[in-house]
């Protein structure tokens, strides 16, 4: 079976030379396979997949695949002629939470809204009624769902992906939104739970990231619904907020069944109950798989095969190292800087002295609001602390924690203008095709997805030319395999080119595969905060994890990190030695 998608975004005609009609060799011999109007369309019936139009096209629009026969007729929703294809979905169940791990871009999203009732599922066609439907997904168990959901039997709650937009939607205080829409009278419970406390006074277009988020689950949550849908509950939380958000919504699992999108594998694992993996080529189909067991699932996810499938779902498997500490690797100091304090009206972060290595990745972690951002600025001189004692002379790129773009400007030319050479064989290799860049160089930075606008922002950061790197939360909207790509090119520009970096991040297994120091903060979020001198990554790691009152253990199939359950043997085992981060 053939599959045709053009990128409506990337495809100009009127700026080409048309190369797709001019180079196929069907249309050579006198067939339609490509008509161009607004846009380019081609005949999946008449097409032979030879792919010559996908190389021939200057703007990497047009994508050429060819699937198993078995998925003929199993399309569950496609956006228009040689648009995106979604097969299969994912199955609520009640008293679960079901969790939904795949790359970008294969209909995650699609997904949550057919299940969710905010569009109907078209069959692939352009428009299919319900008893079409009905007949499609007769004798399997999403039949009763769905008849429920197109008889207004269902209601539904859905925490969408992107919180950004909510101050766009809605103007007022965060206090009065949530008096809105709770319909179960558990408001103060969970700002309680959730920590917003101090934010709910506020007017929502000014809160922060974090605290968007927390409203956000706050707000889903509190609406009395049949069934929830969480798209990423994790972007902008630090570990204690992303433990704390899990526990809220194990609670309502009890009662009620929860689906739930996330790249957090530490807190999916945690979390989750069942797992589906979604899978195929970002942006053209996604396959969603049957249910697994949360472990199986995941593990099969990271070595990138899926057996009962018999799927080879990526080229290599996501690997993590056995054993840390990594930092015998770097000797070489490229500064040191003293112990500083610096103070604002509210907040006063003390911070110790340390060394920042050559060649080294120093990983940041610690509650948000505890001064990780502003001990960055202070070493990069952009802040003075309050004796002036740092004075480390350095040039510093700095990728902030939340990035705006709303530049004209084309990703090629922006990228163009900060290093020339980004065109040269070596930066393509190393940077712009791991994170698949180049499938968006003529996009403009205005129509960037949040995913989109952070990979650029970190390749943006990597090819300035400093002698100290700082990335802010690089692991924001990314998938996991793009985070895996994002963490291997991070460890490989710092030993080749013999560059520091320092990463800000609340995902363990980032943190994890990318760090061969820790620098650990400790506070009282918003008013007071501690910055340790470097340690090993061990020592760092305790030191965080024992105030989270979390272990993590070693998965015995992929090495991953994996959180143990609260009260377990290994657990209880772990904390009375003292050993919270990979016991062996």
């Amino acid at each position: 079976m053939r599959l045709a998608v053009i990128d409506a975004k990337k495809c100009k005609p009127k700026r080409c030379s048309l190369e797709c009609i001019k180079y196929c060799p069907k249309v050579r011999t006198g067939a339609e396979v490509i008509k161009v109007n607004e846009i380019a369309t081609i005949s999946e019936e008449l097409c032979v997949g030879c792919g010559i139009c996908v190389k021939k096209c200057p703007f990497k629009a047009i994508s050429i695949v060819n699937l198993p026969e078995r998925l003929e007729g199993k399309e569950v929703h496609r956006y228009g002629k040689n648009g995106f294809v979604l097969y299969n979905l994912p199955i609520p169940k009640k008293g679960y939470v079901v969790g939904l791990l795949g790359a970008n871009g294969t209909g995650k999203t699609t997904a949550v809204k057919i299940l969710s009732g905010q569009i109907r599922p078209n069959l692939g066609k352009d428009e299919a009624s319900w008893d079409e439907i009905f007949e499609r997904f007769s004798g399997t168990e999403l039949i009763d769902y769905l008849k429920a959901l197109a008889d207004g039997k269902i209601r539904t709650a859905v925490k969408p992906q992107y919180i950004e937009a909510i101050p766009k939607v809605y103007r007022g205080k965060a206090e009065e939104l949530l008096k809105r829409v709770d319909e179960i009278g558990k408001a103060d419970e969970y700002v309680s739970k959730l920590g917003l406390e101090n934010s709910i006074k506020k007017d929502v277009s000014e809160l922060s990231g974090g605290e968007l988020q927390r409203l956000a689950i706050a707000a889903c949550l509190l609406k009395d619904a049949d069934f929830y849908f969480l798209d990423e509950i994790t972007s902008y939380l630090d570990i204690y907020q992303r433990i704390a958000a899990a526990k809220v919504v194990r609670e309502v699992a009890e009662k009620k069944p929860v689906l739930i999108v996330e790249h957090d594998i530490a807190i999916l694992d945690l979390l989750a109950d069942l797992v589906h993996i979604s899978y195929g080529e970002p942006g053209v189909y996604g396959i969603i798989t049957n249910p697994k067991s949360v472990r199986v699932g995941i593990n099969q996810y990271l070595k990138g095969y899926l057996p009962e499938e018999n799927v080879q779902i990526r080229d290599k498997p996501i690997e993590f190292d056995m054993f840390q500490p990594r930092e015998s690797e770097c000797e070489k100091v490229l500064v040191e800087y003293p112990s500083f304090t610096k103070t604002y009206p509210k907040f006063k972060l003390e911070a110790s002295s340390g060394d920042i290595k050559v060649g080294e990745v120093l990983g940041i972690v610690g509650a948000n609001a505890t001064g990780k951002s502003t001990f960055v600025k202070v070493l990069a001189g952009v802040d003075k602390d309050d004796d002036g004692r740092v004075k480390l002379e350095l040039k510093v790129s700095y990728k902030p924690q939340y990035i705006k773009a709303d530049s004209p400007a084309r990703v090629i030319d922006y990228l163009r203008a900060i290093n020339p050479a980004v065109e040269t064989s070596y930066y393509k290799t190393e940077f712009i095709k791991p994170l698949r860049i180049d499938r968006i160089m003529d996009k403009r930075l205005s129509e960037l997805s949040g995913g989109e606008l952070q990979r650029v922002a970190i390749v943006a950061c990597l090819l300035r030319d400093a002698d100290l790197y700082l990335l802010d939360e690089p692991s924001a909207h990314l998938d996991v395999e793009q985070r895996t790509e994002a963490a291997r090119m991070i460890r490989r520009f710092a030993m080749n080119m013999e560059k520091s970096v320092l990463v800000v991040d609340h995902d363990i297994y980032l943190i994890d595969m990318v760090s061969d120091r820790l620098l650990v903060f400790e506070g009282d979020p918003g008013k007071f905060g501690k910055a340790s001198k470097p340690m090993n990554m061990r020592e760092g790691m305790n030191k965080f994890l024992s105030k989270l009152e979390i272990t993590f253990r070693r998965d015995e199939e992929t090495k991953r990190p994996r959180i143990n359950k609260p009260g377990s043997r290994l657990d209880r085992e772990q904390k009375a030695k003292g050993e919270y981060y990979y016991y062996f």
